[in-house]
């Protein structure tokens, strides 16, 4: 496989250097890699073009979750889309190779890594890594629509790869959202018939430290991109899984006796829940 890896950036100074560098270790190589930057204020360009990335700039407002990288897509000359954000680290040097195995059958169109918390992290962070990219491997397609629901469509553009020839036939990211242009294109690929693989094996060191209004601005970001892509909601049950993300969590504190956490996580499911909300009806 020829791989074209693309990373968006703004201001990745302090990042893109320990990422590159991880990236040129790796046991399968790209055979390129993409930095489509927004006007970056620091030397993030001048790092990226120093391990030898092609770059390119854009002006920062014209910044788009999909269309940037849409952008940069166009421009890419592997059969391989591999997609990463400037604040993950691949664990080990099998990374890419892990990640891009999957797609040697046929009939997968694109794969996703696991996320592996930061040695800071918070239990709440620690806990939603494990629920959303556990240990055991599993390929999702139009079959599990009716037990999984929306879920089947989870992605992450994280740590992503899709096969260059499908992501254009199915029309690419969604241009214009404000999030979950992942998820949606995801969706698009299995609602073409293929499928996608997790790869648990292929693992980036990535998580977040949000506060409570980022919590809330992401999810109504999610909310909004949703509303504007109502035909994916026909498939959503997204409070039921939910509740059953907070009933583990809870259960998860419980069991590591850090009952201090417990009244943070209902402040955060209510944030997350407010945020969804409105951004479905007013976004």
């Amino acid at each position: 496989m020829k791989i074209s890896l693309i990373i968006p950036t703004l201001n990745a100074g302090s990042q893109i250097e320990p990422l590159l560098s991880r990236i040129s270790t790796q046991h399968v190589k790209p055979y390129e890699t993409i930095v489509i930057d927004s006007s970056s204020e620091d030397a993030t360009v001048e790092i990226a073009q120093r391990f030898n990335a092609k770059t390119i700039i854009i002006p920062r407002e014209t910044f788009n979750h999909g269309g940037t990288r849409n952008l940069a897509a166009g421009e890419a000359g592997g059969d391989v889309l591999v997609f990463m954000t400037q604040d993950a680290l691949p664990f080990d040097n099998r990374f890419l190779g892990n990640l891009t195995a999957p797609l040697a059958e046929h009939d997968i169109a694109g794969a996703y890594g696991r996320h592996i918390p930061r040695h800071d992290a918070s239990p709440p962070e620690i806990f939603a890594r494990q629920f959303n990219y556990p240990e055991s491997s599993v390929i999702k397609s139009m079959s599990d629509l009716s037990a999984c629901g929306i879920k089947t469509f989870f992605f992450s553009n994280v740590c992503s790869a899709v096969k260059r020839e499908i992501f254009f036939k199915v029309g690419m990211f969604p241009e214009r959202v404000r999030a979950n242009e992942d998820m949606l294109l995801a969706a698009k690929i299995i609602l073409n018939g293929y499928r996608i693989a997790y790869a648990p094996h292929a693992m980036v060191i990535h998580s977040h430290t949000y506060s409570l209004f980022r919590l809330f601005t992401r999810y109504y970001n999610i909310g909004a991109s949703l509303k504007s892509n109502k035909w994916v909601l026909k498939y959503a049950r997204s409070e039921g899984e939910g509740l059953r993300f907070l009933e583990e969590e809870f259960r998860f504190l419980l069991n590591r006796q850090q009952y201090a956490w417990i009244p943070y996580i209902f402040l955060e499911a209510l944030a997350k829940y407010a945020g969804y909300r409105i951004g479905l009806i007013a976004g």
